[in-house]
């Protein structure tokens, strides 16, 4: 009888966190590369850099449609 086995976590690298997905499409990557480079202590421009990516989606998702 064997026993189950212990569920795993992923792991997580150094460089798997720092870089942003990549879509496709370059100026959402640009965007999300922006977002990536603001520091994790400079909260007013993390959520100016959030806003300019929720913008950028909006905007060519909106493009899809037409």
């Amino acid at each position: 009888m064997t026993t189950p086995a212990e569920p795993t976590e992923p792991v997580e690298t150094e460089d798997a966190l720092e870089a942003p997905p990549e879509t496709g499409d370059i100026v959402v990557d640009a965007a999300l590369r922006d977002l990536a480079a603001v520091p994790d202590d400079a909260l007013d421009d993390q959520l100016e850099a959030g806003e300019h990516v929720q913008r950028t989606l909006r905007s060519r998702l909106g493009d899809l449609g037409s």
